[in-house]
This record gives structure tokens, C-alpha cells and sequence, in this order.
């Protein structure tokens, strides 16, 4: 008796999958449950920052939505016209906490993560341009970062602010200016060891042009070191704006970032009105730990000697 040939016929094998780079990544970082939980309340934290004008109760910065009488109300309480519950209670000015603190999200990531990207393009050029040219644009520039990481982050951004004035921007300045040397010298560092390989003498004998040796050549090799940096030096910048902020030297006290709501309450504490800065400070803890549970892994599964 014959057998068919549908019968007999084997199914074809699947292909295996290829392992990217990218699936390999990801597969590594998903191996940290912490890390998971970091990247996804600091997705939530964006995402609130980003929909603050449609998920927040009030607007805190339009002056006809407040009223002085419902100042430092404790959370749960109702506006004076019964028309909406102040979850986490009030400010001084009268202003929704909750609302305070969705759009002070949006100043803190927007300084820290603007800072952070401009620094980062600053640095990581001069880094580039120090380890590839060597000699004494090497010395200048370096001498330039160990000058810069001699100063105190909090006192030299102090003296710019003092110079500068207050303003989101003069912040941003501020911020990359104490910040652009972590870059340069990480960038450096892995830029001396790459400038040695063999595809950047290929490069160079090729005659390519020297900006295109750095920039799509040396650079893409330096991109895990920076990423690790960036991603810590953002938590970084929003903790400092935060601090610069509480000190009366951030941003303008119309366009209150977390820094600033903490300050407004901190003369109140002793008094019983905990809310008006407790609640600001656990926004802000929440932000900078989730981002450094996220940098700490991608340093793990970046540079997997530094696994412990």
C-alpha cells in the first residue's frame, strides 16, 4: 500500500531568528525587573508632563482659575464654589497641587533633557575633535574640562544664574555650561582607544574628510558610554534645576517647576502644611530614581564589565 505524498511531506523548518544588536539590547535590559519598572513610571512621568493641559483639574498658570481664599487647603478638600476636590491640597497662592505638579513636570524634563541634549552635542564634538587631533588642541581643550570639573556644579551654576537672571533659558545655558566637560571627557576617553582600530587608519588612507572620519566613523563607536552619561547626566540636570529653583535662582516663579513648588512650601512645614512641599519632592524623587534604575542598566548591558 503506498503512502501520498501529502502524507509524507515535511513541513519546512522555520527560519531562525536573527539576533540584532537592538533584540540582544533589549533582551538584556528586560533581565532587570527593576530597570522595567524604572523606564515604565518614567514613561507614565512623561507622559503625564506631555498631557498635563488635558489631564490637569487647573490650569496653575492662568491667574482668573485661582482664588487666594483657597489657599493651603488640605488635600481632599472642595473649592470654596464646590466645584472640584483638591486631591493633594493647595498652595499658598491658591493653586491645585496636583495640577502644580503636572505642569512642573513639563519644566523640570523639558530643562533637564534640553540641557542635557545640548551639552551632549557640545561635549561629545570637543571630545571627538581632542582625541582625534591630539597635540596641543588635546591640551587645550582638556585643560579647559579640568578646569571647568574643578569648580563646584551648584556654586558655578550659581555664579552664571547671578550673571545671567532667571529664565528657562538662562537655566538651559546654565545647565550645559557645568555640564558639556562630563561628556568631552568620557567621549575622549573611548575616542583614543576606537581612533587606533584599523577602520580609522581604512578611513584615513581613503582620503574621506576629516569631519566625516569623526562623525560617522569614530563617533557611532562612542555612542554607549554616551548614552550611559546622557541618560544619568539627565537625572542630573533635573536635580540641579531643582535645586537651583528652591534657591530662588531658576526659573520665573510664573512657570513653577518641581524645585520651585517645594520652596514655596518649605516655610510652612513646621506648621503643620506638609502637603504644599511633600508632595512636589515625591514627584521629583520618583523622577530621578526612575531614570537612574534605567541609566544603571543600560551601563550593565552596555558595558557588561562593569556587571557585578
Amino acid at each position: 500500500m503506498s503512502v501520498s505524498t501529502a502524507e509524507t511531506a515535511v513541513p519546512p523548518a522555520k527560519a531562525p531568528k536573527v539576533e540584532t544588536p537592538f533584540r540582544r539590547f533589549v533582551s538584556e535590559f528586560c533581565e532587570s525587573k527593576l530597570a522595567l519598572v524604572g523606564l515604565i513610571v518614567f514613561a507614565i512621568i512623561v507622559f503625564i508632563a506631555v498631557f498635563a493641559p488635558f489631564l490637569s483639574p487647573q490650569n496653575p498658570y492662568d491667574l482668573a482659575q485661582l482664588d487666594i481664599m483657597d489657599g493651603r487647603l488640605e488635600p481632599g478638600t472642595r473649592d470654596g464654589a464646590d466645584t472640584m476636590t483638591y486631591w493633594l491640597g493647595t498652595d499658598d497662592q491658591g493653586r491645585d497641587m496636583l495640577s502644580g505638579i503636572m505642569y512642573g513636570l513639563r519644566i523640570s524634563l523639558m530643562v533637564g533633557a534640553g540641557s542635557a541634549i545640548i551639552a551632549c552635542a557640545v561635549g561629545a564634538s570637543l571630545g571627538l575633535l581632542a582625541a582625534y587631533a591630539g597635540g596641543r588642541t588635546d591640551t587645550v581643550i582638556m585643560r579647559l574640562v579640568d578646569l571647568q570639573l574643578s569648580f563646584p556644579t551648584i556654586l558655578a551654576a550659581l555664579m552664571i544664574l547671578a550673571f545671567l537672571g532667571k529664565g528657562i533659558f538662562n537655566v538651559v545655558i546654565a545647565l550645559v555650561i557645568v555640564e558639556w566637560a562630563y561628556y568631552a571627557r568620557t567621549v575622549r576617553g573611548t575616542a583614543l582607544v576606537e581612533r587606533r582600530r584599523e577602520y580609522i587608519e581604512a578611513a584615513q588612507c581613503t582620503a574621506l574628510p576629516t569631519r566625516r572620519v569623526i562623525f560617522r566613523h569614530l563617533l557611532p563607536n562612542c555612542l554607549p558610554p554616551l548614552i550611559v552619561v546622557a541618560t544619568m547626566q539627565i537625572a542630573r540636570a533635573i536635580a540641579l534645576e531643582a535645586t537651583l529653583s528652591f534657591l530662588g535662582l531658576g526659573v520665573p516663579i510664573t512657570e513653577p517647576s518641581l524645585g520651585l513648588l517645594i520652596s514655596n512650601g518649605y516655610e510652612y512645614m513646621l506648621s503643620g502644611k506638609y502637603w504644599i512641599s511633600f508632595y512636589p519632592g515625591i514627584a521629583l524623587l520618583v523622577t530621578i530614581v526612575s531614570i537612574n534604575l534605567v541609566g544603571d542598566q543600560m551601563r550593565d548591558v552596555l558595558n557588561p564589565r562593569l556587571k557585578k
